[in-house]
């Protein structure tokens, strides 16, 4: 409503305070705050039975008239919204609504197909997964098959320049 910045707020202040005096401006603000609160009750008041009496008149049917008048998207959007609610609603003994039940069977089928295939898929996958892992622990457990066999300790001593390291070690 008013729009005051700091600057004139402080203007406004000094002046009060030259005008009223240092002793008085406590209550000149106080009585000031106690108008203000008046005027936003009343406004309030006022608001409240203007709300009330347009609610009686019906003004909100006729705002929420305008509003779906000026956006016609979502007007669009209703009659959409209302028109698959009425296909939903067929009468199960026209062609329609024959055509619908065959169409919505053909859906269950293919979506219980459809789950099937995936618990088999997934149930493969995890008998895979099971194979692998027996697998891995299996040659945990195993000896290395590439592993050359350990000297025995009665076994000469190899020549060349591994042995020189050893010699030096």
């Amino acid at each position: 409503m008013f729009d005051l910045g700091f600057a004139e707020l402080l203007v406004i202040g000094i002046v009060a305070l030259i005008v009223v005096g240092p002793k008085d401006l406590p209550v000149l603000f106080r009585n000031v705050g106690r108008f203000m609160g008046k005027a936003r009750g009343m406004a309030r008041e006022f608001s409240r039975a203007m709300n009330e009496a347009a609610d009686d008149a019906g003004v909100k049917d006729i705002a929420k008239t305008f509003k779906s008048a000026t956006n016609p998207v979502s007007s669009a959007m209703d009659g959409v919204k209302d028109a698959a609610k009425s296909m939903t609603n067929l009468d199960p003994d026209s062609e329609t609504g024959k055509l619908a039940k065959e169409r919505e069977d053909a859906r269950k089928k293919i979506e219980a197909g459809a789950a099937r295939k995936a618990a088999e898929r997934k149930a493969r996958e995890a008998q895979e997964a099971l194979r692998k892992a027996d697998e891995l622990e299996a040659s945990m457990h195993a000896p290395p098959e590439d592993a050359a066999p350990k000297p025995a300790a009665d076994a000469p001593a190899a020549e060349g320049p591994a042995a020189e390291g050893n010699d030096k070690a």
